[in-house]
């Protein structure tokens, strides 16, 4: 069996494929050039993308990969994701959106493979970040400054707090979901303007959308993180700016481990405190306590 390998210099330079892994991406596209079994699941998963392109998140779900080598079955979504990349250029230049854009967007899929690394001590990419990465290549979720903007159908705990609250929203309409991207520190400048930039983003690429509720859902809005931070901290003036809701997840417990902490195994007594926020953490756990993840909207 012969092909051509998908996985151009563009795609390696988009997703800011790191030298850590350009190895392993390079040995799964070769394998994928030489195995019709691993050729018809990243044909099969790229035109899944490619159909649902354009389209509010959920994005399709990844199915299971097949047999073969783990070596190359753990990088197998990035050459699917690569191709599925010449759609999704395509389609971001049909909308009008810039290519600084989409590159800000797609360098997620290399943040992706250094936090497996972190999270679970493996190479490539396990089911859980393989599975964020979709809405990526379909253009559901844009990076837009600091912050990463998803245009996204709210899930049903969150769209009865908009009823209740009396967001400007109604059912069935699709909202923002916003993230933060490991990618400095949460400046309050630097989100402001990116909640201002992904407004106009958003109103002028995607008018026929009622794209009127911006919201976030994340451990960072837990209010019990204002019993140990000052109030002129960044993550208390994030807090300020997002009319706070009730806790999605009781135990956030183990997102915090992931995004202070690295997801480390060991004891409470053993994570670092070197900062404020890592203090923090390790005080309200020795104290007997949970962290939560909140919901909250853009006040």
């Amino acid at each position: 069996m012969t092909r051509r390998p998908a996985l151009t210099e563009q795609a390696l330079a988009l997703f800011a494929v790191s030298a850590d892994d350009l190895d392993g991406v390079q040995t799964a596209a070769r394998a994928v050039c030489d195995d019709a079994h691993l050729a018809e699941w990243v044909d099969r998963t790229a035109t899944d993308l490619r159909a649902a392109m354009g389209e509010p998140s959920p994005p399709p779900a990844l199915t299971p990969r097949p047999e073969g080598d783990p070596a190359v079955l753990a990088y197998l979504p990035v050459v699917a994701f690569a191709e599925a990349l010449p759609a999704t250029l395509a389609w971001a230049d049909h909308v009008g959106l810039a290519p600084n854009l989409m590159a800000a967007t797609m360098r997620d899929v290399g943040r992706m493979l250094r936090r497996n690394r972190v999270w679970f001590g493996n190479a490539g990419l396990g089911d859980e970040l393989a599975g964020w990465l979709p809405r990526h290549l379909v253009g559901s979720i844009l990076e837009i400054g600091r912050l990463q903007h998803e245009r996204c159908m709210p899930g049903m705990r969150t769209s009865a707090w908009f009823l209740a609250e009396g967001a400007d929203w109604s059912p069935g309409e699709p909202g923002v979901n916003l993230h933060i991207p490991e990618s400095g520190p949460l400046d309050p400048g630097a989100v402001r303007e990116s909640l201002r930039a992904g407004r106009t983003v958003m109103r002028r690429r995607f008018p026929d959308q009622r794209l009127r509720v911006r919201y976030c859902i994340s451990w960072l809005l837990d209010p019990q993180l204002l019993e140990y931070l000052p109030e002129t901290s960044n993550i208390a003036q994030f807090q300020r700016l997002f009319r706070v809701g009730p806790a999605k997840d009781d135990d956030g417990d183990s997102s915090v481990r992931k995004f202070v902490f690295g997801n480390p195994a060991g004891p409470v007594e053993s994570l670092p405190q070197r900062s404020s926020l890592e203090r923090a953490a390790v005080a309200h756990w020795r104290a007997g306590r949970h962290w939560r993840v909140h919901v909250g909207r853009v006040a």
